[in-house]
C-alpha cells in the first residue's frame, strides 16, 4: 500500500526470541512472552498458556496488497482517541517498523498497567498517546528516543541477515488481533486507515483469545497465500496461568 513514512528503522526478524528482548527492554514483566504457534489444527500445539493477542507474519505479495487496497478504498481515515476506541491504533509511519506497531497494538489493547513497571518507557508512551488522535500518537512514536534505541538493539539480533539499510524493502509484513472493549476480534495494522473489526468473539478462561472463532478467522487469512508459504503466527501469551 502507498503509506507515508517519516522515517525507517530496521525491520524485526520474526523470532519469539528478538519479540521477548524488546518487550522486557521496555518494562515489560516476565509474565509476558511471545511464543510460536506451531499448528492451529492441532490442539496439542496451541499454546498452554492464555493467549491475549496474536501477531500474523504474511508474506507482502501482490495478491495480498491488492486485496488490502481495493479494501481500504472504501474506508475513511480513523480518528478514535481515548476511552471512546474500542481498540487502541497507532497508524504507522514508519518504514519497516511494522514489528513494532504489532507489539505497540498487542501491548497497549491487554491492560498495560498490569504488566508493566509503572515509569517504564511504553507506560509513560500509552499514558501520554491514549487521548491523542492518530497521527499526534504518530508523531509521538517517532519522537520516543528510548522505544527507538530498544528496537535498534534487537533489530540486529536474530537469525537472519540484517539489510543493509533502514530504506531496504523487505518482503513479509506483520498485523495483530486482540479482543476490544465490545468483545470484537479486531485486525490492527498500521498500513490500514483504522482498526478493522471481525465480529464479536468469546474469549476463553483467563482472557484467551485464541479460541475456535478466532483460530477460524486467522485461517482465513493464511487462506489467501499459496500453500501458506511465508505465513507463520505468534502469541502473547500469560505465563503461569494454563487453559484446559
Amino acid at each position: 500500500m502507498s503509506v507515508t513514512h517519516r522515517k525507517s528503522y530496521l525491520p524485526l526478524e520474526s523470532n519469539p526470541q528478538v519479540f521477548n528482548e524488546l518487550i522486557h527492554l521496555l518494562g515489560a514483566s516476565d509474565e509476558l512472552t511471545f511464543e510460536d504457534v506451531l499448528s492451529l489444527d492441532e490442539p496439542s500445539l496451541l499454546p498452554r498458556q492464555p493467549t491475549l493477542a496474536a501477531i500474523l507474519v504474511l508474506p507482502t505479495d501482490a495478491a495480498v496488497e491488492e486485496k488490502k487496497l481495493a479494501a481500504e478504498a472504501t474506508r475513511a481515515e480513523y480518528k478514535g482517541s481515548g476511552t471512546e476506541e474500542p481498540v487502541v491504533f497507532f497508524k504507522q509511519t514508519i518504514h519497516n517498523a511494522c514489528g513494532l506497531y504489532a507489539i505497540l497494538h498487542a501491548l497497549a489493547n491487554i491492560d498495560p498497567s498490569r504488566f508493566f513497571e509503572q515509569h517504564s518507557p511504553l507506560i509513560r508512551f500509552f499514558r501520554d498517546s491514549k487521548d491523542c488522535q492518530p497521527q499526534e500518537r504518530a508523531s509521538l512514536l517517532e519522537s520516543s528516543v528510548e522505544i527507538e534505541e530498544a528496537h535498534a538493539t534487537v533489530a540486529v539480533k536474530g537469525d537472519s541477515a540484517v539489510p543493509g539499510s533502514a530504506e531496504d524493502e523487505v518482503d513479509y509484513h506483520y498485523i495483530c488481533f486482540v479482543l476490544g472493549a465490545d468483545s470484537c476480534l479486531y485486525e490492527l495494522d498500521g498500513d490500514r486507515k483504522g482498526p478493522v473489526s471481525l465480529g464479536k468473539v468469546q474469549a476463553r478462561e483467563q482472557g484467551d483469545i485464541l479460541g475456535p472463532q478466532t483460530i477460524s478467522l486467522i485461517r482465513g487469512y493464511l487462506d489467501q497465500g499459496d500453500d501458506n508459504i511465508g505465513y507463520s503466527l505468534m502469541a502473547l501469551v500469560h505465563r503461569g496461568k494454563e487453559v484446559s
